[in-house]
């Protein structure tokens, strides 16, 4: 299924598609993206319901949006953790902080990001939209690790491995819990894993 977000031209027309953008994102976090419509996104933007649907023909295009100031909100917390990493880079401090700030965007994000995870197995737009920015990102932060120091072959590939195992912890940690585990101890391990991958 096409997206079909209008482009706007104007500044004032940007800044409107913009405010609109926002209130969706604190709406679908907030409440959950079904149980918000675009009259509620119309009234916490302050504009019409039909200039909602002059640039976006349902939430579901706006959504589409949403999604890369989503990833926009959970990445660039985890960018300053690596920029700022102390030198010489403790790989081990480092991943520990990578894990329990990914943590804390998950707590902080969890109604819109299951959200988005359940649309993105059905919604072709929203998957491609996901696969994009993970691109985006995985290049990105393989750039970053280099610039601190982080020297390894295949860097991409491992960051992007790197990526899975922090999310899936996270994941297991924030959304599942199960009374078995040891989630400290579970921790330590995701962390000597990553050491290993890039040391």
């Amino acid at each position: 299924m096409a997206s079909n977000i209008r482009v706007p031209q104007q500044e004032r027309s940007i800044e409107k598609k913009n405010k609109i953008i926002q209130a969706g994102y604190e709406l679908f976090s907030e409440v959950g993206y079904y149980g918000t419509n675009t009259v509620e996104i119309a009234k916490r933007a302050g504009v019409s319901t039909g200039i909602v649907y002059g640039y976006f023909e349902d939430k579901r295009d706006i959504l589409i949006c949403v999604l890369e100031i989503y990833i926009d909100k959970v990445y660039k917390p985890l960018a300053h953790i690596i920029d700022h990493s102390p030198q010489p880079v403790d790989l081990y401090r480092l991943a520990l902080s990578v894990i329990d700030k990914t943590i804390e965007l998950h707590e902080q994000n969890a109604k819109l990001h299951n959200t988005l995870h359940s649309l993105a197995t059905t919604d072709e737009a929203v998957n491609a939209q996901f696969i994009s920015l993970e691109n985006k990102i995985t290049e990105q932060m393989s750039k970053q690790l280099l610039k601190i120091g982080i020297k390894t072959d295949n860097i991409t590939e491992k960051v992007h491995l790197a990526m899975n195992i922090v999310q899936s912890f996270a994941h297991e940690t924030v959304f599942d819990s199960h009374s078995y585990i040891d989630y400290e101890q579970m921790k330590k391990i995701v962390c000597n894993i990553l050491v290993e991958l890039f040391k």
